[in-house]
Parts: structure tokens; sequence; C-alpha cells
């Protein structure tokens, strides 16, 4: 079943108007006719499964059949700081930790990036890190599209992070997985969660140093070194599990 995202304001009582790009996609891509069933999510993080009803132009009204109520978020915002990667890497870290459940995705230039990114080139590419995003929410069927942000500075980022309330740093010369564990269990359902990962050549030691002084929490992730479109991906993959089932 195809899931579509809407703004509040294009669901009525009984029917919701897809507009904008998703017309000609759900028309000429997907060739989809009427009677066929459609899941749409909305801005507030409502979700409803509905039946393809008319089709104009510039709209698709779809017919309300149920509101969905199973949840498909997990029940923290986690912030993903992500070092800038080289090549297409962040194009994979996005499609991934989206479907994890991850909530936000700041790229980051730390001191070992090698990418660099004017304001023009940043731009572009978050436009397009923004599209992937939104694919991968449909895919993964989330209630929400997590938002990429621009790019910013190390310092700018730990100011960013010091308004959550859990701050993990994947580092690895960090040692003993039991700590981790201790981390990973203390974080509450509702608790912002924000995780650190470094760019190819790792944090800088002056990032460490300021990370501790900002008291975040330096973590383990096992006695490999992991690539930086790993180490987000195994720290989310971690606290999906224990979020989610505690929640259960």
């Amino acid at each position: 079943m195809y899931q579509f995202f809407v703004e509040d304001t294009q669901v009525g009582e009984t029917s919701v108007a897809i507009e904008g790009s998703d017309v000609n996609h759900i028309r000429n891509v997907l060739r989809m006719k009427r009677g066929e069933k459609v899941r749409i999510s909305t801005s507030s993080g409502k979700n409803y499964f509905g039946e393809i009803a008319e089709f104009s132009d510039a709209m698709v009204l779809v017919d309300i059949v149920e509101e969905c109520v199973e949840a498909t978020e997990l029940p923290n915002k986690i912030y993903l700081f992500q070092g800038l990667p080289k090549s297409d890497k962040m194009e994979l870290i996005i499609q991934k930790t989206v479907e994890l459940g991850a909530y936000e995705i700041i790229p980051v230039a730390m001191k070992n990036c090698v990418v660099k990114l004017d304001d023009k080139k940043a731009g572009s590419k978050v436009a397009r890190w923004q599209e992937i995003a939104k694919s991968a929410a449909k895919q993964s069927k989330r209630s929400l599209i997590p938002s990429v942000q621009m790019p910013m500075g190390y310092k700018e980022a730990i100011t960013k992070a010091a308004e959550l309330d859990v701050v993990l740093l994947p580092y690895e010369n960090e040692r003993g997985m039991a700590a981790t564990k201790e981390s990973i269990e203390a974080i509450a359902p509702g608790q912002s969660v924000g995780i650190f990962i470094g760019p190819e050549g790792g944090f800088a030691d002056t990032e460490i140093a300021l990370a501790k002084e900002k008291q975040m929490q330096l973590i383990s992730l096992g006695k490999r070194i992991l690539r930086t479109e790993t180490a987000g991906l195994a720290t989310l993959s971690i606290l999906m599990y224990h979020l989610e089932t505690n929640e259960a």
C-alpha cells in the first residue's frame, strides 16, 4: 500500500486532498485507479487509510476509510549529528537512519571531514537529502518526514545538542560495553536523544575534549572499528530495540 504525506489543512471530515508533485506521481508514475487503497500521514502525525475517489489536474481526492491508531514513531525524538562523509555516503546514512526512526538529521562539519560545502552546494545537497528522507519515510511507513538540516559547525552542533535530554557519542577509544548498556537503559520514554557520529577520519582530540566538557556520554560500540556510515545505524538499532521493548 502506497503512503503519502499531507498537511493537516488538506484533511476534511470524510476525505483528504492530495496536492503538489504527488498528483503526477499517483496518476502518471504509479498509474493508480479509483478505489485503490492508500495510507495518508499528516504533518501532526495522524494516519489514515483511504481509497482514491476522484482525480483532477491539481488534486487527488481520497475518501477516508478509517483512522489508523497504530503508532510507527519511536517514543523518543532521536537527533543524528552526522560528521560530513565523503562521496554519496550521506544519502545511504539518511535513508537507513530514517528507516530506523531518526527524527532529525544534522550534517556537521568537523575537523577531520574531507568534504567542504559552501552555502550554494549545501543548499542543493540538503534539498536532495530531504527528498531521500521523504522517500525513506514513505517506504518505512513513518508518520512524519524527518527533517534534514543545513550543515553546521561542530561548536554550533554542540550548542544545539545542549537543548536535548541525553547526548551519546560513540568513540573508538572508549572501552566497555557495560557502560554503554547502562547509558542506553537509563534513557526514559519521551526524552530527546542526540547521537554524534564522527566522519571517516574520526573525532579530533579537541572535539572529544569539548564533548567531555559538555558532559556528553561517550560510549563504545564494541571491539571493532565501525565506518562512519555504520556507526550511526548501529547506535540507532540499539536505541530502537531498547525504546520499543520498554514501550511494549
